[in-house]
């Protein structure tokens, strides 16, 4: 599903991704933990398509397709339809409700507005938000708000969901919710899932959790 080879990221002087390698097969939930300034959040964004590692000579693949070898256009489309990104802020738009918030990748996507709205329905509905549908974020709870950030990042049927400490702006019980729901989307539809967290419930509930320190993944 992933595999990622020699990645490493260089701001001044400062190696921050010092030749990171890993594989993660499909259907797998991996969390990547370590201290903080180790690395965790530049790895996500690299294999995310979010950044591009400092050097040349290194390997990216998703889902068969070779990340090195497209454009900008074309990566941006990619990572639209195959990626799905969870942050711990959620970062949903003030102005629009919770089912515009969720459709709006779809319609970046090319979805016609009636198929975008009734995924965006579905998904809303499946986490438990059908009478949240019309709100807006400021009249939603803080887990209510982290449910529409993870159906925004589901609408698109990604391959792989990449979460920075997505659980780490909620209360216990929400983030326990929260967990759980992981595992409940892996088993339902076999997505991947890459986790930054510093929540040790969360990475020992992952399939397999990697160590970062000092730029290096230790697992």
């Amino acid at each position: 599903m992933i595999v990622a080879e020699n990645l490493r990221k260089q701001y001044g002087d400062l190696e921050v991704l010092k030749g990171v390698s890993l594989h993660i097969k499909k259907g797998e939930v991996i969390s990547i933990v370590g201290p903080s300034g180790a690395g965790k959040t530049t790895l996500l964004q690299l294999i995310g398509t979010l950044d591009k590692p400092s050097n040349l000579d290194y390997t990216l693949k998703i889902n068969g397709t070779d990340l090195t070898k497209l454009n900008d256009k074309a990566l941006s489309k990619f990572r639209n339809k195959e990626i799905g990104f969870i942050f711990q802020f959620h970062q949903l738009l003030p102005e629009f409700t919770a089912l515009e918030n969720v459709a709006i990748p779809a319609y970046i996507a090319g979805l016609h507005k009636p198929e975008a709205d009734k995924k965006a329905i579905e998904l809303l509905k499946f986490l438990g938000l059908k009478d949240r549908l019309y709100h807006k974020p400021a009249k939603l709870s803080g887990g209510e708000q982290q449910r529409v950030a993870v159906a925004r990042a589901l609408v698109n049927n990604p391959s792989v969901v990449m979460a920075d400490e997505p659980s780490g702006n909620l209360d216990s019980e929400n983030a326990q919710q929260l967990h759980r729901l992981f595992f409940d989307l892996r088993d339902r539809f076999n997505q991947t899932f890459v986790i930054v967290t510093h929540n040790n419930e969360l990475a020992g509930m992952s399939d397999r959790k990697l160590m970062m320190r000092d730029g290096r993944l230790i697992e």
